[in-house]
């Protein structure tokens, strides 16, 4: 039995080009990520994806049973593999997933996704928090320029930042080659 499962953080049709909500970078991301969730796959380490819709059908983005709300077909789910539907950034939130992993004997989690500022970080937080060793792949998230007192923060800086905190006391952060290697 694995110890390890993967986590996909909201990798959804929103997120891309011609969504509501697109990110920089998601292409490259979402090619990283497929690698990923095929050799965790062909490892046999279960594969949990991560949904996230808004409560509410005026919102920005993943707005409740539309197009852009459902996972991108480069990172979705196969067969049985489990899809945990979020409200909140933080994946654990009011959501079946710490249950998921105890019933399967998880202790490692390996994340991918989006947003690096946001659903990334609030939930390797939150996983770090319930014990679990925590490994970002960082070329398999994206994120977007944020503003700040009036002033851009490109989403490579955005990143890096929120990178560098996650693996400061949360996460071991490594690159896809790193992962598959």
């Amino acid at each position: 039995m694995s110890h390890t499962a993967l986590i996909v953080v909201d990798i959804q049709n929103d997120y891309f080009p011609g969504g509501k909500w697109p990110l920089a970078g998601a292409d490259a991301a979402v090619d990283n990520a497929a690698r990923v969730v095929q050799a965790s796959r062909d490892a046999g380490h279960p594969v949990i994806f991560v949904r996230h819709e808004f409560t509410s059908p005026d919102a920005p983005f993943f707005v409740p049973g539309s197009e852009g709300a459902q996972l991108h077909p480069k990172a979705a789910n196969q067969g049985r593999e489990s899809v945990v539907l979020k409200h909140f950034p933080n994946a654990f939130r009011e959501t079946g997933l710490k249950a998921l992993l105890d019933e399967q004997g998880i202790k490692n989690l390996v994340v991918i996704g989006s947003m690096s500022h946001m659903c990334i970080d609030a939930t390797v937080r939150a996983a770090a928090d319930l014990g679990y060793k925590v490994n970002v792949i960082h070329d398999a998230c994206a994120t977007r320029d944020l503003e700040f007192n009036g002033t851009t923060v490109p989403a490579a800086q955005v990143h890096a930042a929120f990178m560098s905190a996650l693996g400061f006391a949360y996460a071991e952060v490594i690159s896809t080659e790193a992962f598959l290697g």
